[in-house]
């Protein structure tokens, strides 16, 4: 037979008060005049029973359930970005909030679905995530809940949490230029078409605007830029292979993204070159097997958990509208060889701060 629950009545009559005496107190109402003593032997009470709050009940009084609707494509079922969701359960937690996930793999009919079913469980808010930054549709809300748009952008919904990719992109180029290589790097992966799609990527612009930007300033331009159709390792590895066969004074890659370089460490392996003593590496992401890499690779993070903590709180405080960047934090590893002193350019016009770095081993 199951145990009977334990009731706020149980609480005040354990601690020999009235039970809206209990309420006021256990619910943190302010100026209830209610002695410390009061307050001590409620709370005491409520710990001994064991006693939970009904949830329930409360919504009712509240027209609040606590609860937060997370919304994803395959967030949940990757490891590229599950970071999303662990920073947000743990924001949600500290907060006394649960996270209902749903996930529909892109699909309209089941974003549609998982709307309708977040709705007849009542969340407070709605948060919509991607596994790749890129503009998303989102189903229709109704007007007075809150919806916060997480590694996304909507035309609809104006707060959004995304990596802070400009700032992210000129870390990585400085990254490479204190340590003098600013006139022999290569930048492998581009791809215009990801760039100026914003349905496919609402940040690699920036990412690439950083990058530009901090070569500008100190009056570098890239030995060559190689495109790339998707940031594979088989497209890092081919073009890295075919970019070493034709030419001989290239001392600095600045990969798109890990992937693109975990191919160019082989090709680079299949030589007589070395990493980092005749070619650094800096790349973007901080994949898992970055930090497994034999020298490891030096990359600035996704920030994915800093994120899914930021959305929760954001849709808690009702932030006003607009986008929230968050920084993306260098992992320094071994991938770039270092000087004693730190060039950068016969133009030095640094456009921000040097990046702190985070070393790892």
């Amino acid at each position: 037979m199951a145990e009977k629950r334990v009731t706020l009545a149980d609480v005040a009559r354990r601690a020999g008060l009235s039970s809206s005496a209990a309420s006021m107190i256990l619910n943190g109402r302010p100026g209830t005049r209610l002695s410390e003593d009061a307050h001590r032997r409620v709370h005491d009470a409520a710990l001994q029973l064991g006693y939970r709050p009904n949830v329930a009940a409360r919504s009712l009084r509240t027209d609040r359930t606590a609860t937060i609707g997370f919304i994803s494509d395959v967030v949940a079922t990757t490891r590229f970005a599950s970071g999303l969701i662990r920073g947000a359960l743990a924001a949600a937690e500290e907060a006394g909030h649960v996270v209902f996930v749903l996930e529909t793999g892109g699909d309209p009919d089941r974003e549609a679905q998982a709307v309708r079913a977040m709705l007849d469980r009542q969340v407070d808010g709605l948060i919509f995530a991607s596994m790749q930054a890129r503009e998303v549709t989102v189903p229709e809300v109704p007007r007075g809940i809150p919806v916060i748009m997480l590694n996304a952008t909507n035309a609809l919904h104006a707060n959004s949490v995304l990596p802070d990719e400009e700032a992210g992109g000129a870390d990585a180029v400085r990254l490479l230029l204190e340590q003098g290589l600013g006139d022999a790097i290569v930048l492998l992966g581009r791809n215009t078409e990801i760039e100026h799609d914003t349905v496919k990527s609402s940040t690699i612009a920036r990412r690439m605007l950083g990058i530009r930007s901090e070569m500008r300033a100190h009056g570098f331009s890239f030995l060559e830029e190689i495109p790339s159709p998707s940031w594979e390792p088989g497209d890092g590895y081919a073009a890295t292979t075919a970019l070493l066969e034709r030419r001989d004074d290239v001392r600095a890659l600045l990969c798109m993204n890990d992937r693109l370089a975990f191919g160019a460490y082989q090709a680079i392996a299949e030589t007589s070159l070395n990493i980092p003593e005749n070619i650094s590496i800096a790349s973007f992401d901080d994949d898992e097997i970055a930090g497994y890499l034999r020298p490891g690779l030096t990359t600035v993070a996704l920030p994915h958990e800093a994120m899914g903590r930021a959305a929760v709180q954001v849709l808690l405080t009702s932030r006003p509208a607009g986008p929230l960047l968050v920084p993306m934090p260098v992992r320094a590893r071994g991938s770039i060889r270092h000087h004693q002193t730190s060039p950068i350019s016969p133009n030095p016009a640094p456009t921000h701060q040097t990046p702190t770095l985070e070393t790892t081993e």
